[in-house]
């Protein structure tokens, strides 16, 4: 039995030729568009290597921008994450209340942080601190990307709360209302613990949002940022290409070391909450000898029956045995 696709027809050998042309064809046109990049680049002198070796033999890139601005990255991620989870665990679960005093309020906050951008939420926030508080100019960009960060990332994660309990089974809150479980303490004890392995994820993915919005506050408000600073790099050093390119890497092993550990919990969580499978075995003879012992019928195996068909007759006379 051939195993054929139900969504479209196996190709043939004129269609098979065909594909292997397009095949060769999109190669050939993007190793042409890459050669004509590095060739561009080349006549532009940034492949030049010595727009790259100052990353090695001048440490003051490091020390001066690279370093601090990765530094006032981790800053600024950290601090929104830290305000904007419980933040969005809280009207998460506001949005699953059955009040509608409380539900409305957290569906209408959400609602509109959420459809608002981060970007004009920092400018909005910068322009406020500057007019009616007495924070330090210096420090005032932080304040105001943590602030747009923590608003925007917050109505999200309270999203991701909201459809990660309720992708939890009818039957885990209906039980623990049934052993006398208030709603609190259903969601806080039952119900968010169950829902945390599947929301880590997402919860993982806005993590790695947060990191690369940092630079929003560094290109609008000049907030000293990893990118902002490998700016000032290729201003001072000339070599636009080479320092992206280094902040790039820098940006993709930051993020792929989150994912890393947030794969590594949510793998130790899911084996956390696996049985043991523990096997108990009772003996019924000392069942039998307790006072108002309960008989227990010992596992005894019976053959299923087998049907033997007499050799030589007709089906009208076939006779079946059934033996035990």
């Amino acid at each position: 039995m051939t195993n054929l696709s139900v969504l479209y027809d196996a190709p043939g050998p004129r269609a098979k030729r065909r594909n292997v042309l397009y095949a060769v064809l999109f190669v050939a046109v993007l190793g042409a568009f890459f050669w004509w990049v590095l060739q561009t680049m080349a006549d532009k002198n940034q492949l030049d290597a010595e727009k790259w070796d100052v990353f090695v033999t001048d440490s003051r890139i490091w020390t001066t921008f690279l370093w601090p601005g990765l530094q006032n990255t981790l800053i600024a991620a950290s601090l929104s994450l830290v305000i904007a989870l419980p933040l969005g665990v809280l009207f998460g679960i506001g949005r699953l209340s059955d009040h509608w005093w409380i539900r409305r309020p957290c569906d209408v906050i959400v609602e509109f942080f959420r459809a608002v951008p981060v970007l004009l939420m920092m400018i909005f926030a910068n322009a406020a601190y500057a007019e009616w508080s007495n924070i330090d100019r210096d420090v005032r960009p932080l304040y105001a990307v943590v602030t747009g960060l923590v608003l925007y990332n917050a109505s999200v994660l309270a999203e991701i709360v909201r459809a990660g309990v309720q992708t939890l089974p009818r039957g885990q809150g209906e039980a623990a209302r049934a052993i006398g479980l208030r709603k609190g303490q259903t969601m806080v004890f039952v119900l968010l613990p169950q829902a945390v392995t599947a929301m880590l994820p997402a919860i993982v993915s806005q993590l790695v949002v947060i990191v690369k919005d940092t630079t929003l506050g560094g290109a609008m408000l000049g907030y000293s940022e990893l990118l902002t600073n490998a700016r000032l790099v290729s201003t001072n050093y000339a070599n636009t290409i080479a320092a992206y390119t280094v902040a790039a890497l820098i940006f993709i092993a930051l993020n792929f070391l989150l994912t890393s550990l947030a794969s590594w919990l949510e793998k130790r969580l899911r084996r956390g909450k696996r049985g043991t499978g523990t096997v108990v075995k009772v003996d019924p003879s000392g069942l039998m000898d307790q006072p108002g012992g309960v008989a227990l019928t010992p596992d005894v195996s019976v053959p299923e029956p087998r049907a033997v068909a007499t050799t030589g007759a007709s089906p009208d006379s076939a006779r079946t045995d059934v033996t035990s």
